[in-house]
């Protein structure tokens, strides 16, 4: 590869870095071909682009990213996979499914919206993510469930209320 060549890959890494809120580093080594496509299969389904990065061309694009990757280019050492996402928890979860059949791949690390990961260890943790829509999601139900209650109590109490004030004009006359 030419300097040429490695300054255009960087370049190009760079820009996806600076896109991507969810960075996935997993090394996949020793995956047949058949279990690389199927990763490759599975990652496309969940919406994750996967692809096997040069550490040092991965460090320096990282090195040139205006973000903050703290402990992350320490990971960045034998066979390293690049998985980006737009929702946080899918790569976790494709690694997670993956491994219920093979022991790879194995999580580097990770940089979800600006929350750095690094280890294995992190996995559980990161399927368990809620994306920006389930948040927004539970935020709605939330804000629902008091008006709902206010609304339901409203429409029974209106029948308790009537019965009490009938039951004193009874009492009354």
């Amino acid at each position: 590869m030419t300097r040429e060549e490695k300054a255009q890959v960087i370049e190009a890494l760079t820009a996806q870095l600076a896109d991507t809120q969810t960075i996935y580093l997993a090394d996949i080594s020793g995956l047949d071909a058949g279990s690389t496509s199927n990763l490759r299969r599975a990652c496309f389904k969940a919406n994750v682009k996967l692809a096997v990065v040069k550490n040092t061309l991965l460090a320096k694009a990282m090195e040139a990213a205006e973000k903050d990757f703290g402990d992350l280019p320490t990971v960045l050492k034998g066979n390293t996979s690049i998985m980006l996402s737009e929702t946080g928890n899918a790569p976790a979860k494709v690694i997670k499914e993956f491994r219920k059949k093979s022991e790879k791949p194995l999580l580097k690390g990770a940089f979800v919206e600006e929350a750095i990961y690094v280890g294995d260890d992190y996995l559980d943790t990161l399927v368990n993510i809620k994306s920006k829509e389930e948040v927004i999601g539970d935020i709605v139900g939330l804000l629902q469930s008091p008006a709902k209650n206010v609304v339901s109590a409203l429409k029974s109490g209106g029948g308790k209320l009537a019965g009490i004030l009938k039951t004193l004009s009874e009492k009354e006359g």
